[in-house]
């Protein structure tokens, strides 16, 4: 049987993992389900996420698109290919914490691919928002590509200030482990929320999905 992708299946993967997150980040919880539990709960997650940019990437269309009479890098493509980048360095970080034994380990194999992920997310985040201004739809907030797109951008950042956060110090020491938790899961919401608006009913596409039209365009080709 073949799963075929879609925007909906795109984003419930991408609610689904942004739950797992969050639930990874609650306060105290690491306590009581133990480090090795909650590294494992980020790490079923961090697939999710992957499998929904794996999609998100299927349906990016072609990388160039038609701008002005030539050819543009598509905004859309950028977004997909950044994203889901950043979704295998989450990947080979969750799974290395799993199994990380000393600051060493910690910080290579840990924080590098957890810094790295949060920039490409970042990445993606300003070739989407980029493209918001070039379809001129960055404040029409009546349109949920719009609140869509500025959920995910304020999620980028919160992933982006919790591996600051996050960061591991020659003595083992994490600068801030609350700044790390409340990022990630200030992220999951803001991820959440970006995706939940696609998930429409069963057997049915979302209206108004965005298209790689010319507007999508960046740059010259």
């Amino acid at each position: 049987m073949l799963i075929r992708p879609t925007l909906r299946l795109q984003s419930i993967g991408f609610c689904i993992g942004s739950t797992f997150f969050f639930v990874g980040a609650v306060p105290g919880l690491a306590s009581v389900m133990g480090a090795l539990t909650t590294n494992i709960v980020f790490f079923i997650g961090s697939w999710f996420f992957t499998g929904a940019a794996f999609i998100q990437l299927l349906l990016a269309g072609p990388r160039f698109v038609a701008y002005k009479g030539s050819r543009a890098i598509s905004a859309v493509w950028l977004v997909a290919s950044a994203q889901f980048v950043g979704t295998l360095l989450f990947n080979v970080s969750t799974g290395a914490a799993i199994t990380a034994h000393g600051t060493r380990s910690e910080q290579v194999n840990v924080w590098v691919p957890d810094a790295a992920g949060s920039v490409a997310f970042l990445v993606s985040a300003c070739f989407a928002m980029l493209g918001l201004i070039r379809s001129h739809e960055l404040m029409k907030l009546i349109y949920r590509d719009t609140i869509s797109g500025w959920s995910n951008w304020l999620g980028c950042v919160a992933f982006g200030l919790s591996a600051i956060g996050g960061f591991v110090y020659a003595n083992g020491a994490t600068a801030d482990s609350h700044l790390a938790n409340l990022g990630t899961m200030i992220g999951a919401i803001c991820f959440f929320v970006a995706s939940i608006f696609y998930v429409g009913r069963a057997g049915e596409e979302p209206a108004g999905v965005p298209e790689p039209v010319e507007a999508g365009g960046l740059g010259t080709g």
